[in-house]
C-alpha cells in the first residue's frame, strides 16, 4: 500500500496471511537490518506452532497433526496497554494511531515489555530504553512500505488503515498462540491457516521459543 502516506486519524494496521507464510523469517531480518537492532532485539519475530497427534486403527496409522508460522510485531492496538502502564508517557501514540516510544521520555522501566501481551516492546541494553516498531514511520512519510511488508517473498503482510483492511479481509484477529484480543484490541487481521486453532484451545506448543 505504498500511495498510503501518513495521515491524521488513518489508524493504521497490519494484516498477516497465515497461510501463506512459510516461515522464512525475511520479515523479521529485514526489520532487524532496517532498525540496526542488536543481538536479542526483535520487533518481529516469526512464531512456529505445532501441534497433533498420530492415530493408530488396527495397522493403519493416520496422522492429525498441523504446523504452522505466525509473523508478530507491535499490533498498535485501540486499547495500548503498554501506553497505560507506561509512568513517564514515554509510549505515545501519533495521529495516525501508532504507537512509538518518544526516546526523550524513556526510562527503561521495562514495564510495557511486561504488560505488554504481544511482546512488542523490548529493551535495547546498548541505549538502556525501549524500542518498538512503529510502523516503519520514516518509510511511510517517503511512500514507501515497511520493511517487513516490502520483504516478504510471498506477500503474507500488508498494512494500511485497520477500516480498510478489514474490509478487504476480514476480522479474524486471533489465533494461536497469540492472546485474548479483547484485551488489547489490536490492529491486526490475519488470514487464519487451514488448521489455524483457536487462540484458548492449547492443542499445540510454540516450537521456536528460543527465537522469539
Amino acid at each position: 500500500m505504498t500511495d498510503m502516506l501518513t495521515q491524521a486519524g488513518a489508524n493504521y494496521g497490519f494484516f498477516f496471511d497465515q497461510e501463506i507464510c512459510t516461515g522464512c523469517k525475511a520479515c523479521q531480518i529485514a526489520c532487524k537490518d532496517k532498525h540496526d537492532l542488536p543481538v536479542g532485539v526483535n520487533w518481529r519475530r516469526v512464531v512456529e506452532y505445532s501441534g497433533g497427534s498420530w492415530q493408530q486403527s488396527g495397522n493403519v496409522v493416520t496422522p492429525n497433526i498441523f504446523t504452522y508460522y505466525t509473523s508478530i510485531a507491535c499490533n498498535h492496538c485501540e486499547d495500548a496497554i503498554c501506553m497505560t502502564v507506561c509512568p513517564t508517557t514515554a509510549m505515545s501514540r501519533r495521529d495516525d494511531g501508532t504507537v512509538y516510544v518518544d526516546p526523550g521520555k524513556c526510562v527503561g522501566c521495562r514495564y510495557c515489555e511486561w504488560a505488554c501481551a504481544y511482546g512488542a516492546p523490548q529493551f535495547n541494553a546498548e541505549v538502556g530504553q525501549m524500542t518498538k516498531c512503529d510502523l516503519c514511520y520514516d518509510y511511510r512519510e517517503q511512500g514507501q512500505d515497511p520493511a517487513c511488508v516490502e520483504a516478504c517473498p510471498s506477500r503474507a503482510l500488508d498494512w494500511g488503515p485497520i477500516d480498510v483492511l478489514r474490509a478487504e479481509y476480514g476480522t479474524e484477529d486471533a489465533t494461536a498462540p497469540l492472546p485474548d484480543p479483547a484485551v488489547t484490541k489490536p490492529r491486526l487481521v490475519i488470514k487464519p491457516h487451514r488448521n489455524a486453532q483457536p487462540w484458548d484451545s492449547a492443542t499445540g506448543t510454540i516450537a521456536n521459543p528460543k527465537e522469539i
